[in-house]
């Protein structure tokens, strides 16, 4: 192989993993797109559910182990 046909694949082998990158980074942008579509939609959602409540979102966290059971 003379030194211009292995330039010219070493140009070609660029050319491809250019190719390969810009379609990677077009899946990648499409990705993170929608993972923030999802994350517009969850914290509408989770507004929506503070708004919901009876104490406005804003009372203090109470988990289901600090209630009793009706039989105590």
């Amino acid at each position: 192989m003379d030194k211009h046909t292995a330039i010219d694949q070493r140009l070609m082998d660029l050319e491809i993993k250019a190719s390969f990158t810009e379609d990677l980074v077009e899946q990648l942008n499409q990705t993170i797109f929608r993972q923030q579509e999802q994350i517009d939609a969850l914290l509408r959602e989770v507004s929506q559910l503070r708004i919901q409540t009876p104490d406005g979102g804003s009372g203090s966290f109470r988990s289901l182990r600090d209630e009793l059971p009706p039989h105590y």
